[in-house]
This record gives structure tokens, C-alpha cells and sequence, in this order.
């Protein structure tokens, strides 16, 4: 074959072979899943509870350690909860998003600009100095997302971060992750159960018994998840 006529494919930030997990119960919750979601997109993962989202992405994450298969992610991973405040540690919003920076020894002139650049971009450079208690709930996600933005993260990971907003701020939210994957190159791995969101989305996955059973169009797979919730 002439390599001109060869089809590119794109290059995979998240590649997911086989894997298995189980609780220390013995209940398996992910059985062979295999997944990749191509550099630079923002993928979605659905499902009915229980069919493994959540663990799937603690295992991304590192937070939970597989037990069979392999992972493969390119570039270093920033990770977003359902609820910011299990992750913002410090008492302001500039502290909170230079003390993921600690581990990388820059200089404080790099620090407070890589502080000024990742809250610029999620346009929150204003609250600097406010404290975290009197942010909103998205507010705290965007200084989550900060911080994963000032560690220079090219692959991040939400575990339902609009679960918890409103109507207005959820969309709000997924309109600007979605912008930053295009303007940045990052790529996304985004857990949800609102079917609204998928429209911001280059694909989606859908999960079932511990395995991916459909990946693609976002559409078509919205259909196939509310006729699983109907039965």
C-alpha cells in the first residue's frame, strides 16, 4: 500500500485494554473494558448506575489501583469531583491552585504566573484573592479545573462535576471545558447522567455490566441509554 493512501488514525491520550476490577467483596465491576478516546476531543462516558463510570475513572486517576489490563495515558492527569469540596485544600483561591504546584520546585515568579494563567482561562482571575468558603458551586469547580491547568495537565478527567450545580452553571461549566479542550489540546474523559451534555461532546462511550458497549456518535447512543432507563 502506498502510505499516502493509508488512513490516519488519530492518536489515543487515554487507552484503556482489558480491564478488570473487582471489591475486595468479590463483585466485579469491570469486566474486559477496553476504551481509547483520541488526543485532543472530549469524550463523554454514560451509563446506568452502578455500571461502572466511577470506578473506571478512579482507575484512570490512580485512585484505585487495576488488577488486570492495562492503561495508557498521555501526559500527566488532573482529576475533577463530584464535589469540589473534597479537593480544594487550602483556604484562597490563588493558594489553592499554586499548591498543586508544589512537587514541580519552580520559582515563585513561575508559580504566580502559572496562578494567573489557569485562572485567566477559566475566567476567574478576579477571585485571586477570595477566599474559597464564598465561591459558588461553580465556581469551585473552575478553581478545580485551575489547578489542573496550572500543572500543566494534558489529560483531565470529571467524575459528575455538574451534579451538584444548577441548571445554568452545568451548562455553563461543560460549554468551557469544552472550549479549553479546543483551545488547549487537552483532552477529556467526562462522566455524566445529563443527556443535555452530550451535545458538547466529540463522542461518547456507553457502559454496561463493566463494559463498553457502544462508542461513537454521541446520538445514537443518548437513544440507546434512554431505553435502558425505561426498561
Amino acid at each position: 500500500m502506498n502510505p499516502s493512501d493509508s488512513v490516519n488514525v488519530p492518536t489515543s491520550a487515554i487507552t484503556v485494554r482489558q480491564l478488570c476490577y473487582s471489591w475486595p467483596t468479590g463483585a466485579q465491576v469491570l469486566k474486559s473494558c477496553s476504551l481509547a478516546v483520541p488526543q485532543g476531543e472530549f469524550w463523554m462516558l454514560l451509563g446506568t448506575n452502578g455500571s461502572g463510570k466511577s470506578t473506571l475513572l478512579r482507575l484512570l486517576a490512580g485512585l484505585l489501583a487495576s488488577q488486570s489490563g492495562e492503561i495508557a495515558l498521555q501526559g500527566r492527569v488532573g482529576f475533577v469531583f463530584q464535589n469540589p469540596d473534597h479537593q480544594l485544600v487550602m483556604p484562597s483561591v490563588g493558594a489553592d491552585v499554586a499548591f498543586g504546584l508544589v512537587e514541580d520546585q519552580l520559582s515563585l515568579t513561575e508559580v504566580r504566573q502559572r496562578v494567573v494563567d489557569a485562572l485567566s482561562a477559566v475566567k476567574l482571575q478576579e477571585l485571586q484573592r477570595r477566599p474559597i468558603y464564598a465561591l459558588s458551586g461553580g465556581q469551585k469547580q473552575r478553581i478545580a479545573i485551575a489547578g489542573a491547568l496550572a500543572r500543566q495537565c494534558q489529560v483531565l478527567l470529571f467524575d459528575e462535576p455538574t451534579a451538584l450545580l444548577d441548571p445554568d452553571s452545568q451548562l455553563d461549566l461543560v460549554s468551557q471545558v469544552r472550549s479549553l479542550v479546543k483551545s488547549r489540546g487537552i483532552t477529556a474523559l467526562w462522566v455524566t447522567h445529563r443527556l443535555n451534555e452530550l451535545d458538547y461532546s466529540d463522542g461518547a462511550f456507553l457502559l454496561s455490566g463493566g463494559r463498553v458497549v457502544a462508542a461513537g456518535d454521541p446520538e445514537p447512543l443518548k437513544q440507546r441509554l434512554m431505553q435502558q432507563i425505561d426498561t
